[in-house]
């Protein structure tokens, strides 16, 4: 058997050579272009070690001087993480690793050269600090192909906040602020984290287009004060799907000017269930229309499926509207709409809702009221609910007393199929 040359390369090797030495070269070029940019020589360090590491566009918060002990402020760090990340030349990830980060109010601001990810595997904690100069703690902003992703938390610490948010009758109450905010986000995915404990909303969406949010875990006691789940405004084409929702207030709340949303999957309770409004409230609000509410179950909830306008208010109108296959346990109020809506007792303003609201449809809603007012339908005298459809109602009083009612006012309305209440018009 003839002995192989030390120096001979059969063809495997000839090739493992040539990737060797390609990826030689554009190491070296990475580090003449690190150095060409003027970066300080511990960064250049760090970004070529990353791209050794196959790593060069994720951005660990650790790099930038992040400390997980949950009272070192890293604001800094991340926001320092999130510009590397945004303004690259490819798609960048910011990483949030195992650990607590304490951060302050900040806004993760774009446009970005390219889709950007912001992976949580630790836990975001907020100042305890119930009001800290701003309407929201994290700002997610002017960002198109956004991915927020990961196993991790934002922590609201907002037990030291809800007792501000109960401001009752007065004006002039300043609210604390919400947890996360998408503002002009276009084209993004929020997926699988965990919000917990907001002083206000967990999370609002506002102005924004093409968004789907997926296996979300939020949750606040039953007691908290407005601590909204997900509230959406002024969107289009947006996605709620298969998350777990226990707060204070509504799991999922839907303000003026939203277009094609579509809710499915939830689980909601404790709360005040899912609701479109309250609307009304202020002048010059868009429509809400093309609203589909499916395969929703509510546990214990203050509300079920809801509607609710201010009275007096400014004209707007909610059209094409669906809830579709709900499930109910213990519900207050299963289905309600609601247009004299006056959360803080006494209501001294006199006047009708100027709301419009039609092309409603209730199809296969199922399950059991606290309350013997099962179906509660009670629409403005100057503008009647108009084409509100049930279909297939099967919802039980479960206390004592005879058995579930409906109570309808200004209404005009059609009914097929099972109607338990029996129709109320």
């Amino acid at each position: 058997m003839k002995q192989r040359s030390s120096i001979a390369m059969d063809v495997d090797d000839v090739e493992a050579f040539k990737i060797f030495k390609r990826e030689a070269q554009k190491l070296q070029r990475t580090c003449e272009l690190r150095e060409s940019e003027g970066l300080p020589k511990e960064e250049r360090e760090r970004d070529i070690k990353l791209e050794v590491c196959g790593q060069a566009n994720t951005f660990n918060v650790k790099d930038f001087g992040a400390i997980a002990d949950g009272k070192t402020d890293n604001s800094k760090a991340l926001l320092n993480a999130w510009s590397k990340a945004c303004r690259g030349k490819a798609q960048g990830t910011v990483l949030v690793p195992s650990g607590t980060f304490l951060v302050n109010p900040i806004t993760l601001q774009g446009p970005c050269n390219d889709q950007t990810a912001f992976q949580i595997g630790g836990v975001l904690k907020a100042p305890s600090d119930p009001s800290f100069g701003t309407d929201q703690w994290i700002n997610f902003k002017g960002i198109n192909g956004l991915k927020v992703y990961g196993k991790g938390t934002f922590d609201g610490q907002g037990a030291s906040a809800w007792s501000q948010t109960k401001c009752g009758g007065n004006a002039n109450c300043k609210q604390p602020p919400l947890s996360v905010k998408f503002n002009y986000i276009t084209n993004a995915s929020i997926q699988s984290i965990t919000s917990v404990d907001s002083k206000f909303f967990h999370f609002a969406i506002c102005e924004s287009e093409n968004i789907i949010v997926s296996n979300v875990k939020i949750s606040a006691p039953g007691d908290s004060p407005n601590t909204d789940g997900i509230h959406v405004s002024n969107s289009k084409n947006i996605k709620i799907l298969n998350s777990s929702i226990a707060t204070g207030d509504d799991c999922v709340s839907l303000g003026p000017g939203n277009t094609n949303v579509s809710i499915s999957g939830i689980s909601c309770g404790p709360g005040h269930g899912i609701s479109i409004g309250s609307l009304g409230k202020y002048p010059n609000e868009k429509t809400v229309k093309g609203i589909f509410v499916r395969n929703c179950t509510f546990s214990n909830t203050q509300n079920g499926v809801r509607i609710k306008t201010w009275a007096p208010s400014p004209p707007s109108k909610v059209t094409g509207v669906t809830f579709q296959d709900i499930v109910m346990y213990n519900i207050d109020n299963p289905i309600i709409i609601d247009q004299q809506y006056c959360p803080s007792k006494p209501c001294s303003a006199k006047g009708d809702s100027l709301v419009q609201i039609s092309d409603v449809n209730y199809i296969n809603i199922q399950g059991s009221s606290s309350s013997k007012v099962a179906v509660n339908v009670q629409c403005s005298p100057s503008f009647p609910c108009q084409g509100i459809k049930f279909n297939g109602i099967n919802i039980s009083y479960s206390g004592q007393g005879g058995p579930a009612t409906a109570s309808c006012s200004n209404v005009k309305a059609s009914f097929q199929g099972q109607q338990i209440p029996p129709p109320c018009v």
